[in-house]
Parts: C-alpha cells; sequence; structure tokens
C-alpha cells in the first residue's frame, strides 16, 4: 500500500477515535442541549472515517470518490467542534481538519 494511502487510512482511524470521545464527552457536559449538533456531526463523522479507510485498506476503485465526501463530513464536524471551548471539541476540531487534508489528498492522487 502506498505511502499516502497509509497516511490517509490512519487519519481516519484517529479522527475517528477523536469523534468517538468527542461525542461522548459532549454527552457529559452541563448543557448537552447545546452540543446536540456536535454530537450529530461526531457520529457521522467517525462512521465515513471509518468506512473509507476500509475502503482504502481493499484498494476499491470507490475510495477516492469516498474521500472526497468524507472530507467535506470531516470539514464540516471540525468546524462545528471547533465553535466550542471544551478540550475534547478542539482535539476533535484538529483531528477532523487533518483527516479531511489526508482525504482530499488521497482522492486528488488516485
Amino acid at each position: 500500500m502506498n505511502e499516502q494511502f497509509q497516511r490517509c487510512i490512519e487519519a481516519c482511524y484517529l479522527c475517528a477515535t477523536a469523534c468517538d470521545n468527542c461525542a461522548t464527552s459532549c454527552l457529559q457536559e452541563e448543557h448537552v442541549e447545546m452540543m446536540r449538533d456536535c454530537i450529530r456531526y461526531d457520529i457521522q463523522c467517525a462512521a465515513i472515517c471509518r468506512v473509507s479507510a476500509q475502503l482504502m485498506a481493499q484498494k476499491s476503485e470507490y475510495a477516492a470518490q469516498l474521500c472526497k465526501l468524507c472530507a467535506e463530513i470531516c470539514d464540516r464536524c471540525g468546524d462545528e467542534c471547533g465553535q466550542h471551548e471544551h478540550d475534547h471539541c478542539q482535539h476533535c476540531a484538529r483531528a477532523c481538519h487533518q483527516c479531511a487534508e489526508a482525504c482530499r489528498n488521497m482522492a486528488g492522487a488516485a
């Protein structure tokens, strides 16, 4: 597997883990109702990151297309998380934006 695929797969799994942690942590916040969009995007982002990594590992002909969509969802999730001051949200925002960049690079190279 080429290095760019491997970097993207790793970024996807790191992002999925950050999103899982963020969603779980958001549920523990005092005003959870204010975290609804963050939680929703976290769940969606984690799911597409895992599927994208899986298809890249399988060398699927659909990996590049899915990675383009993954980048969009990661950017949206990162933007939402970035609006919140919680450490878990800020960590998630960084992971999402890094994953989005890795997915865009991979999709452009495929």
